[in-house]
């Protein structure tokens, strides 16, 4: 409950100083609740913190259906605190420069909706409703995501500068990319496949090196460097983290320099001996 607290509180902060500190002074948006947010402030005047909860409120009563009871509290949580840090703290102006305000004004709002997610809420309520479009129409989230945040910039771009909408969706891209690295983290899991005639010495080195779990497939060679073949084969399967691969990667090296590596990302991972990160 503390380390859920503490995150969202972060979360808030660190967004709070991405709006006021950079994109709201200089008229730049962002994409999703926060974007249309900003978008209706340049256009109307209207205050950012009342737009903020307005326009989320639906997302959480979304959120509570969709999700649970207690992801729409920590989210309802979240936004009003929000709202309330940006019409309370006064953040200096830290830039004009138009590129630094687009980079670190996306980067610190990307980090406060990333610690916002590590603890369990949203300060955005976009992706809740991508989440319910995509039961709805059976369309990937990640589509609907672009294609509300598109809707959005090209608004922009009609209405605002072009140039501005530019700068914007380049905040966007940086608040998108720093949200990725926060919830994923150095810890991003990585599947790795070997195939190699040593398969039990690479066994061997995973269990007693790297201390990390291990799944031998049964499988059967067809064709490769050495031509087409039929013999059985023990497939290594393992999930690391991103650090530990290079030495994954030396030791497979120095037992089989021929063996057969295949890598690619884990979105998350429980149970077995992958210690998972303590998301709620």
């Amino acid at each position: 409950m503390i380390r859920t607290a503490i995150l969202i509180g972060l979360g808030v902060l660190f967004a709070a100083l991405g709006l006021k500190g950079f994109l709201l002074p200089n008229g730049f948006i962002d994409g999703g609740v926060i974007g249309i947010s900003l978008l209706t402030v340049q256009l109307s005047g209207l205050s950012l913190p009342i737009l903020i909860i307005g326009i989320n409120i639906p997302f959480i009563g979304l959120g509570y259906t969709q999700i649970s009871k207690g992801f729409a509290a920590r989210t309802l949580v979240g936004i009003l605190a929000l709202a309330m840090a940006v019409a309370a703290i006064h953040f200096p102006v830290i830039t004009e420069d138009k590129l630094l305000i687009s980079i670190f004004g996306g980067f610190f709002l990307g980090m406060g909706m990333g610690l916002a997610i590590r603890g369990g809420a949203v300060l955005d309520g976009t992706d809740v409703l991508a989440l319910y479009a995509s039961r709805k129409t059976g369309l990937p989230i990640g589509d609907i995501i672009l294609g509300i945040n598109v809707l959005i910039f090209s608004v922009a771009a009609a209405l605002l500068k072009i140039e501005t909408a530019l700068y914007s969706i380049l905040a966007y891209i940086v608040a998108t990319k720093t949200v990725d690295f926060i919830v994923q983290g150095i810890e991003e899991y990585i599947g790795v496949t070997i195939m190699s005639e040593k398969s039990n010495e690479i066994r061997e080195v995973i269990i007693n090196s790297l201390k990390r779990g291990v799944t031998l497939y049964k499988g059967k060679r067809g064709f490769g460097s050495h031509g087409e073949k039929n013999d059985d084969i023990d497939i290594v399967f393992t999930v690391l983290t991103r650090l530990e691969v290079t030495k994954l990667k030396s030791e497979v090296r120095h037992i089989d320099e021929l063996a057969f590596v295949v890598m690619h990302p884990v979105s998350d991972a429980k149970g077995g001996m992958v210690k998972r990160r303590p998301l709620h």
